[in-house]
């Protein structure tokens, strides 16, 4: 017979809330059927008295269809005081890290008991916990601001350019043979188009540099992505002659040959690539002709871009980079002025950026010839981004607390390389 767990279920979903709070963070909603599928796992592991995550859980129907990232907690207790299963978390790096994720917004609890008693059987769990995390553009209906709470009405889906065609969930590769082995990587090409990076190390430094291709000549910019969402990291050309490349890598290594994305037309665009859309995990293009007039090309893979769509928005910047400046979890476009102003255009996980007025949040930034968002350069889930100067020195700010940073001098001796974004 199982034991009532609604107050345990209680403890653990205020806690987390109570922690996102002492962040600033939004506080998360709790779903019924989200929460079948903690418990679902919860009395799996209990009864098989094993500590394990469930592969592939945002693929079950009871997930329904998160589109911002997911993520799964567990923990175990020789008590049965739940909110001590949080404190738990929020010691381990990886798992607090989930916990103060903004994207997510939406969670599901499970709690089981077993029998036993700590005192006369030490190594004998009697709380078991898990807890499913879903980020969702739009909140599924049901969803209820606390466990018994009242149904928060659900905001119609629209159809838009930022609607994926299919689901896209990477695999986990070992990245440790890979040209580029991490989201925060800097890469570099030499005048000789031979391709180097610079290997993040997480603690805000980065290790010497590798030779990882050549024959990357007659680029204006090159954007490192993980295009196609294989689980390794791709390089995009922009081509001075028009064209747009992609360089898929190889995990053992190097990268295959370039695949034509667009025949022509792109020498005058300027453009940041990053995951502009909240309901979309492949990575899509913003970019700008020479009247400044933004659009979004939705990417569809191997293949020929999709067509474009205009924001209609002009944003008149002579170098774009696509980040999560205020960190909501959602890009951002920052857009270098020819006054050397940095403009933000907040994005808010949907097609056009937040109608509101754009801030300058920044100034000087005629300096740098190439900017580069990254992430975990300083720490798990950390973002920021990398300049380059015109003397060759490579600066970092640390955006993870929603605003710039002191910057810092990571690297120098750049002056004959040009910095991929």
């Amino acid at each position: 017979m199982k034991d009532d767990n609604s107050a345990a279920v209680l403890a653990v979903f205020n806690a987390i809330n109570s922690y996102r709070a002492s962040l600033k963070l939004n506080p998360v909603k709790y779903h019924p059927t989200v929460a079948s599928l903690s418990q679902d796992w919860s009395d799996n592991i209990a009864t098989r008295e094993v500590i394990e995550h469930r592969a592939n859980f945002w693929l079950d129907p009871r997930a329904l269809n998160p589109d911002r990232g997911a993520g799964e907690v567990i923990a175990v207790r020789w008590d049965r005081d739940a909110a001590k299963l949080v404190d738990w978390w929020k010691s381990s790096p990886a798992h607090d890290a989930m916990l103060r994720d903004p994207r997510f917004n939406v969670i599901g609890v499970g709690i089981t008991f077993t029998d036993g008693n700590w005192q006369t059987t030490p190594n004998r769990y009697t709380m078991w916990g898990v807890v499913n995390l879903f980020g969702y553009s739009t909140l599924p209906a049901g969803t209820v601001n606390s466990p018994g709470g009242p149904v928060t009405p659900p905001t119609p889906p629209a159809a838009d350019a930022c609607t994926p065609l299919v689901k896209q969930q990477p695999p986990t590769w070992d990245l440790t043979d890979a040209a580029v082995r991490g989201p925060g990587d800097l890469v570099a090409v030499d005048p000789y188009g031979k391709l180097r990076d610079y290997p993040a190390l997480g603690d805000g430094s980065f290790g010497p540099a590798r030779a990882v291709g050549t024959g990357f000549t007659g680029a204006k910019e090159l954007m490192v992505t993980d295009w196609d969402r294989d689980g390794a990291f791709d390089v995009l050309s922009q081509q001075l002659d028009g064209r747009l490349l992609l360089y898929p890598g190889l995990v053992d290594g190097g990268f295959a040959a370039p695949v034509q994305l667009a025949a022509g037309g792109w020498q005058s665009m300027t453009m940041a690539v990053g995951t502009w859309c909240g309901n979309n995990r492949l990575p899509q293009i913003l970019a700008t002709n020479s009247k400044g007039q933004l659009y979004l090309y939705p990417n569809r893979g191997l293949t020929a871009l999709g067509a474009a769509s205009s924001l209609g928005v002009t944003v008149p910047g002579q170098r774009l980079a696509m980040v999560d400046y205020d960190a909501d979890g959602l890009q951002d476009l920052l857009a270098v002025e020819s006054t050397g102003s940095l403009r933000l255009y907040r994005g808010s996980g949907v097609p056009a950026p937040k109608a509101e007025t754009r801030p300058v949040v920044g100034t000087g930034w005629t300096d740098y010839t190439g900017l580069r968002s990254l992430r975990d350069v300083t720490g798990l889930n950390t973002t920021g981004i990398a300049g380059l100067t015109a003397d060759g020195t490579v600066e970092y700010w640390d955006l993870s607390s929603g605003k710039f940073t002191t910057v810092t001098t990571v690297s120098s001796g750049w002056g004959s390389l040009k910095l991929a974004q």
